[in-house]
């Protein structure tokens, strides 16, 4: 089924008629602000020690582009180049930075070696300088850079692109078979004794993240990577599974870790708050050039125990969101670590794409969306909202914005205005139209260079290839790109009938 394109609704109006349409809930102003004209989006933050210039964020993204020792090449300084010219104050992590070899999401990742540090440095440095140029020599007093830290787990292709070496939490009943795992191969179960290992590794690149310059990292613990799996570890024996404290220990060490060892260093956690079953394409309406839409993976033997092991969602029906779980680790982490930065996603883009990045055009390993995309913006803003409901004195940055498209200032405004969130994160928007938040702040019509984001999901579809990600419809740079000419090919056969 073909949903209603966002580009089609001409007026703010149009676009309230089709949300209310699809009965959803979602503030949206007439007209965004300028600064000048006091938006909301250009109110300050402050968390602990941290000061943020405005309610604009950079959420990470990888490019697959980084050297084989896992250094930025001249695309990775470019796209950090860029979150710099953006406008946005809060710059979430950058990218994706294992902290150990075998951690890598895929080969090119970038890594934090010893080697790589001044690398690091380098590219933040960039980044600054970049912020500077576009914005003044003081704009830099509030502008805030963080590094995300990470171990793939489940999902590490750390030495070829195309093959999977899996580093797990624990057996997952849908997941081994659908990513090839053996349910008796307990080589790819890391023991307790490798999981403090590894908690020292991230402390370790905690402290040379300080020693670059990054004034916080970030914990990943989202989109089905090791953090994130570990949070659902009902089953695992031992310290690191069992009940909420046993399943959250794996992320409490590394905090407590890095405030022991890099103390000035702020910390922040970007959390899947809920997940959902695997999706994949139904086949009985998926053809050699369509893929159909998505339906859950054949989980009801689970479902019907009540055991399905899941974070944020009812373990007996784990389509249903439970925030309950979510909101304590949240509790935790504040009163126990003085954690007060969150980023706050759901889901994966592994299995169940369409819920972590509502799209209009599926990646090409996925299926076609079986809601219109805006259902899931508004599930994940709604969630957000309950969850800033719950612990009010943390920040919380929210995601699924890029989809909204022109409408997605009018949306931000409103939403940091009803204080449903803090901050608005923005991801693969920023690969096509990166200065949008710049545009909105000064009142430009930023809608005039046509580069807004379409969601044809090219940025996802060219790692599935194995090339590197970007913008391919609308970046210059990517479009005269060879590869660009693959991935087109591979997106005509997933346009919805």
């Amino acid at each position: 089924m073909a949903w209603q394109r966002i580009g089609s609704l001409k007026t703010i109006d149009r676009f309230r008629e089709h949300l209310a349409s699809l009965s959803l809930d979602l503030p949206c102003d007439d007209e965004p602000l300028s600064a000048e004209q006091h938006s909301p989006l250009a109110e300050p933050l402050a968390v602990n020690e941290l000061r943020i210039g405005n309610r604009w964020c950079v959420h990470p993204m990888e490019g697959w582009d980084g050297t084989p020792d896992g250094a930025p090449t001249d695309l990775t300084i470019r796209r950090w180049e860029h979150f710099g010219e953006s406008g946005c104050k809060l710059i979430w992590g950058g990218e994706a930075v294992a902290v150990r070899a075998d951690g890598r999401a895929n080969p090119l990742q970038l890594l934090a070696s010893p080697a790589n540090e001044a690398a690091l440095a380098m590219l933040r440095q960039r980044l600054v300088d970049a912020h500077v140029t576009a914005f003044g020599a003081g704009a830099t007093n509030d502008l805030c850079v963080g590094l995300q830290l990470t171990h793939s787990g489940r999902f590490a292709r750390p030495n070829r692109k195309d093959r999977l070496e899996p580093r797990i939490a624990y057996h997952h009943p849908i997941l081994d078979r659908r990513f090839g795992i053996s349910a008796t191969d307990d080589d790819a179960v890391l023991s307790d004794g490798e999981v403090r290992e590894l908690v020292g590794q991230f402390v370790d690149a905690a402290r040379m993240a300080s020693r670059a310059g990054f004034q916080f990292v970030d914990v990943k613990c989202c989109h089905g990577y090791l953090g994130h799996e570990f949070l659902s570890a009902f089953d695992r024996p031992g310290d690191y599974g069992g009940d909420l404290r046993g399943r959250s220990r794996f992320l409490r060490e590394i905090i407590a870790g890095i405030r022991a060892e890099a103390p000035a260093l702020e910390i922040g956690v970007r959390l899947s708050c809920f997940d959902f079953v695997p999706f994949l394409p139904d086949p009985q309406l998926s053809t050699a050039d369509r893929l159909g839409p998505g339906i859950p993976d054949d989980a009801r033997d689970r479902i019907a125990a009540g055991d399905y092991p899941i974070f944020g969602c009812r373990r007996d029906d784990p389509l249903t969101i439970d925030l309950r779980e979510p909101i304590e680790v949240i509790r935790q982490l504040r009163d126990e670590h003085q954690v007060r930065l969150f980023n706050l996603t759901a889901g994966s883009p592994y299995y169940n794409p369409h819920i972590q990045r509502p799209a209009y055009y599926p990646p090409s390993d996925g299926y076609q969306p079986p809601e219109d995309p805006l259902v899931g913006c508004v599930r994940q803003i709604h969630a957000v909202r309950e969850i800033k409901q719950a612990v009010p004195d943390v920040l919380l940055v929210g995601t699924a914005y890029s989809y909204l498209q022109e409408f997605l200032p009018h949306v931000a405004q409103a939403v940091v205005r009803a204080g449903w969130i803090d901050s608005v994160g923005i991801g693969r928007l920023v690969l096509s139209d990166w200065a949008l938040p710049a545009k909105v702040l000064r009142g430009a019509d930023y809608r005039a260079d046509k580069k807004l984001c379409r969601t044809f999901s090219d940025c996802t579809t060219g790692p599935r290839f194995g090339v590197v990600s970007g913008c391919y419809p609308l970046d210059p740079l990517y479009k005269d790109r060879p590869e660009a000419e693959l991935v087109k090919q591979a997106r005509s056969s997933l346009k919805p009938a």
